[in-house]
């Protein structure tokens, strides 16, 4: 099974049905654009849950995971988020100033805001992973087509202004969706108004977090560092941010659960992602991947 499907599989959304609209290759052609822009790399996530008034579990993990391969490979990261998971990104990483908070704003605001922070880190890749974008009208909505845009930070204009992104997302309401707009407007168990924010590749998958586990194994794979995170680790995290205050996406109660996934299904697809790099992995090459 390639590590496309396995990201895909166990789909309880129908995402999977799309995969003949990305590249049959779409988690290695995103690892060879990260390992082609070395420097600094912004990570956006954080997803508003309407009933729940918090940000949901899908999304943080995964950035974390990503973050933190990432920054094992000489990168520098920084995270960009909104006030409703700003509090938790800078509980989940060892540098909070790393988190930048991106203000709840008009689109004006917004833009002079990105591209402030794109003139001061100079970033060489962008990645979102489960960020909402907004329809074609504007507005930005959640899966069962409720108005969230009060609620979400307009990052996606950041996205706009950079050559060099990647998107992650399982529903069509995120930023990177915007790649197969047409796609997911057919499909009848998706959002009804997809999100029209492209990116430069697309990561589907069943869980955005596990896209994000599937381009870090990707990197695993090609640099021959094991960058993935324990099975242990990432029960620890999903624990602390639901004690932090995120909740489950699919039911919008503080359980530990990932879209209606458990802990231990979570961990089963982690275990299945690391034994495709353990089994693919090749000889490490040190730093070549920054050259």
């Amino acid at each position: 099974m390639s590590l496309e499907q396995i990201v895909l599989s166990d789909d309880k959304r129908g995402i999977s049905a799309l995969q003949e609209s990305v590249p049959s290759n779409f988690i290695s052609r995103a690892g060879d654009l990260v390992l082609g822009s070395p420097g600094t790399v912004i990570i956006s996530t954080g997803f508003y849950i309407l009933s729940a008034n918090a940000s949901e579990t899908d999304g943080p993990p995964g950035a974390v995971a990503i973050g933190n391969a990432l920054n094992c490979l000489g990168y520098k990261v920084f995270y960009v988020t909104d006030k409703f998971t700003t509090g938790l990104m800078r509980q989940s990483i060892s540098d909070p100033s790393k988190v930048i908070d991106f203000p709840i704003a008009d689109t004006f605001t917004s833009h002079k805001y990105s591209e402030e922070i794109l003139d001061k880190l100079d970033p060489s890749l962008l990645i979102s992973i489960e960020r909402c974008g907004p329809s074609i009208d504007g507005k930005y909505r959640n899966m069962r087509n409720k108005d969230i845009t009060a609620y979400t930070a307009k990052i996606d204009t950041m996205f706009g202004m950079h050559e060099k992104t990647i998107g992650i997302g399982d529903g069509g309401n995120e930023i990177g969706m915007g790649n197969i707009y047409d796609a997911v407007s057919h499909c009848d168990t998706l959002v009804e108004l997809p999100t029209i924010t492209k990116t430069s590749e697309l990561i589907l998958s069943s869980v955005s977090n596990w896209g994000g586990y599937g381009l870090v194994a990707d990197l695993s794979m090609k640099t021959g560092h094991n960058l993935l995170p324990s099975i242990q680790k990432d029960s620890e995290y999903t624990k602390l941010i639901v004690d932090l205050g995120a909740v489950d996406g699919f039911s919008g109660k503080g359980v530990y659960k990932i879209d209606g996934f458990d802990i231990r299904d979570n961990s089963a697809k982690l275990a299945s992602i690391q034994e495709w790099s353990d089994k693919n992995r090749q000889p490490s090459r040190e730093n070549d991947h920054l050259k």
